[in-house]
């Protein structure tokens, strides 16, 4: 009988651990589906693809901080972003931190940027020139080189005292603190990067 009984309590107590193991498996697992769960959906939200267009375009929002892609009249996408840092009004004259407003073109795209990718805006447009040059912040050949490279849909001249390289690009959406461009996360950049053509317009509003 007592043989018996220290078979009992083997049994009993190989039942026990037996079960505490089997707890301690199936916390493991709970845990590892929850990461690996995780981890993929993160995944999918920082590598998401953009469908196929035929006309995309964009159009940037400054008071919401916001950068919308379009296909055509399709609204395809929409990305926080933040600006330069003074954000408040269109750009004036170089230096002045200020994002501009008005209607651009991609004139081009530089995967080498500073900040991860880019896409290099046709500031100063037209009306900057004429501004320019009626308040004499250019000179007339300049306001000429500017209205030619527009009308040619080149890259306008960057070196003038209405100020220039204005890009869309990667670096963070912490804070405004471009001096004058459009930054976003550099994985949505990778999105937009992808694909926005050269050539494709680019609408800025207030």
């Amino acid at each position: 009988m007592l043989n018996s009984f220290r078979l009992s309590f083997r049994s009993v107590s190989y039942f026990h651990f037996d079960y505490n193991s089997m707890k301690v498996s199936l916390v493991c697992i709970f845990f590892v589906t929850l990461v690996l769960t995780a981890t993929y959906f993160g995944f999918s939200q920082t590598r998401r693809l953009l469908p196929p267009m035929e006309n995309p375009h964009l159009v940037i929002k400054k008071k919401k901080r916001l950068l919308e892609i379009f296909d055509g009249e399709k609204l395809v996408r929409q990305y926080k972003i933040v600006l330069g840092f003074s954000a408040k009004g269109d750009k004036q004259i170089e230096g002045d931190g200020r994002t501009p407003e008005g209607e651009f073109y991609v004139f081009t795209k530089n995967p080498e940027s500073k900040f991860h990718l880019s896409l290099g805006l046709s500031y100063p447009n037209q009306e900057d020139a004429k501004r320019g040059l009626k308040e004499k912040i250019i000179l007339p050949e300049e306001y000429d080189a500017i209205i030619k490279a527009i009308e040619e849909k080149q890259m306008p001249p960057q070196k003038t005292a209405l100020g220039g390289e204005i890009y869309i690009h990667g670096g963070g959406t912490a804070n405004d603190w471009t001096d004058g461009c459009v930054a976003l996360q550099n994985e949505e950049m990778k999105e937009i990067f992808d694909a926005i053509p050269v050539g494709a317009k680019v609408k800025i509003f207030p």
